[in-house]
């Protein structure tokens, strides 16, 4: 089989180990036409058993987003890349960042790097959401209330906020997140998912946050 008859009868980028078998049930040796397809880049392996196709018989971008719910799960997109989907922060991320269930995680590929942070159950469930993009193709990600939340409690663990000064500096130059765009957050999830998390630096955040916007 040829890769481009595989991709037409794939019917989407990204595709996993089971299918790539079952289109192979003829072949002998499956495991020796997916090698050949892996060296000449045709088929590109972005951890066992997940593959998206090269650049020669790719009809269509694969999904980032799509991929980082697949790569690990249970998980959901959060933190500064959840930003930038939702444009409140300019700069594209080079690391695609998620929240899991599961314990730590990192996965450098070919396509990229993606890292998951833990949460615990309870603390994961809330601000999820259910996207849908082309194709009725689907991926979890958090809200963009929760994603900023989930910044200041797990990634940066060495700032400490003093005063309102602290929190605008923050939001506005390491940050940079989008003024106009802040101002659409729900106040009331942010309080909500502060509250489930009990992190006293969430906490003390969300407070003078929402001080700082009030003014505004």
């Amino acid at each position: 089989m040829h890769i481009y008859q595989f991709r037409q009868l794939a019917g989407q980028e990204i595709v996993d180990y089971n299918l790539i078998k079952n289109a192979l049930k003829r072949y002998s040796h499956p495991r020796g036409k997916i090698s050949e397809w892996i060296r000449k880049s045709e088929l590109i392996r972005v951890k066992k058993g997940l593959y998206i196709f090269g650049q020669a018989a790719s009809q269509e971008p694969y999904s980032l987003e799509v991929l980082a719910n697949l790569i690990y799960g249970p998980s959901a997109l959060s933190l500064n890349y959840a930003l930038y989907y939702y444009g409140l922060i300019p700069e594209r991320v080079q690391t695609i960042t998620s929240i899991t269930n599961k314990r730590n995680k990192i996965f450098n590929t070919p396509i990229g790097c993606f890292t998951y942070h833990y949460l615990s159950p309870e603390k994961y469930a809330i601000g999820i959401q259910l996207l849908t993009i082309g194709n009725g193709i689907n991926f979890l990600i958090a809200t963009p209330e929760k994603a900023l939340c989930d910044v200041v409690s797990l990634t940066i663990k060495g700032i400490t906020f003093k005063s309102k000064q602290d929190i605008e500096r923050f939001i506005l130059d390491d940050l940079r997140l989008d003024e106009t765009e802040l101002k659409k957050l729900d106040n009331d999830l942010i309080k909500e998912i502060s509250h489930v998390y009990g992190n006293t630096r969430l906490n003390y955040f969300v407070t003078h946050y929402l001080m700082w916007k009030k003014i505004k």
